[in-house]
């Protein structure tokens, strides 16, 4: 499985927790229309396995590999194991599980283990992982994520989580301290949105990431 290059991938992984099987594929196509590379399922979404499944088949093949799509919410070996066996290449944790990256690196997975201090963020880019995920965000704020930044390896992929939206008064901070990328959630998708709603939120999260880093 190919190596991750951030360079070719539009660094906002789409998270569309509670989707359904039969929706998950259609929205899929929604976001990756609009520039969208990295898509999540979390497993506590219905089914989420099924889900995943059915991305994999529709956008990895030896034809088309510059997607990713994977879980999210994956907190145990044996849930990575699982996730891994559906032909995955995305993985995001909420927590710092060494034996979870080592399985999802082993496996060729992406994998974005969710850290809070820099003990976490250390022990995950130990074990392997592609980058990490700032989870929750809230909880070290612009001071704590400029003060985590300032001691990691040069070129660590940062993506905040959490209660980011799509304007430039909530992302230009983070990438003014060194983010790379985004986890987005509620705000780029929700079950109750119609494809419509769905579109127009993801050409709005595009624009403005655009904009911000190539300004």
């Amino acid at each position: 499985m190919k190596k991750f290059n951030i360079k070719k991938q539009f660094p906002l992984i789409a998270i569309i927790r509670g989707v359904l099987p039969e929706d998950v594929v259609r929205i899929a196509h929604i976001l990756i229309d609009e520039g969208f590379t990295m898509v999540e399922v979390p497993l506590n979404s219905p089914d989420a396995l099924n889900s995943i499944k059915r991305l994999v088949d529709e956008f990895i093949t030896d034809k088309n590999t510059q997607y990713y799509v994977g879980a999210g919410t994956v907190t145990t070996a044996q849930k990575a194991k699982d996730v891994i066996a559906t032909g995955a290449n995305l993985m995001v944790t909420p927590n710092m599980n060494k034996e979870v990256i080592k399985l999802s690196v082993a496996a060729g997975c992406a994998t974005f283990p969710g850290i809070v201090t820099p003990t976490e963020a250390f022990d995950a880019l130990e074990a392997g992982a592609t980058g990490i995920k700032i989870f929750p965000v809230s909880a070290l704020g612009l001071d704590g994520f400029k003060a985590l930044n300032s001691v990691l390896p040069k070129g660590t992929l940062c993506f905040p989580v959490g209660g980011i939206d799509p304007t430039v008064e909530s992302m230009k901070p983070y990438i003014d301290l060194g983010a790379q990328g985004f986890g987005l959630g509620s705000a780029l998708y929700k079950p109750t949105m119609s494809d419509d709603e769905i579109r127009k939120s993801a050409k709005a999260f595009f624009a403005t990431f655009n904009t911000l880093v190539n300004a």
